[in-house]
């Protein structure tokens, strides 16, 4: 799948919810079944600069597409990583980089986190995009 139909099933998936309750149990939820992080990855230089909370993001590339794990010590941020993970995993650099994330506003959730998680979400995903500027440079 593209990142844009990601994406989109994604904000369809969020438009079954009546209200954000429903919707933080849902990010709760994908959290839950975010894959366990090898500890050897649960390191300093892993750990995201800007959120309230811990999260740590570890990335390989695989056949020209990078895999990213991460964890963190927040259920709810667990979730938000989750969800970004789906959309940006096993994607080209190219195609991370040439990403929108229109859909974080589409789904409303930048808006109905704290500032300080609105701002650890960004963190998250600049730290993505860094990974895959890393790795584009690679495979020139």
């Amino acid at each position: 799948m593209t990142i844009k139909e990601i994406q989109e099933e994604i904000i369809d998936e969020f438009s079954m919810f009546d209200d954000w309750m429903e919707r933080y149990e849902y990010i709760i939820e994908l959290g839950k079944s975010l894959p366990i992080i090898n500890d050897d990855f649960k390191l300093e230089e892993n750990l995201i600069k800007g959120c309230q909370s811990k999260v740590w993001l570890y990335s390989e590339l695989e056949n020209d597409t990078i895999k990213y794990t991460a964890d963190s010590d927040a259920i709810l941020t667990k979730g938000i990583v989750a969800l970004l993970l789906r959309v940006f995993s096993e994607q080209k650099p190219k195609d991370i980089l040439a990403a929108e994330t229109g859909f974080i506003d589409d789904i409303g959730l930048k808006e109905h986190l704290s500032p300080t998680r609105a701002n650890g979400l960004t963190s998250m995903i600049k730290q993505i995009k860094m990974y895959a500027i890393a790795y584009q440079t690679q495979l020139k």
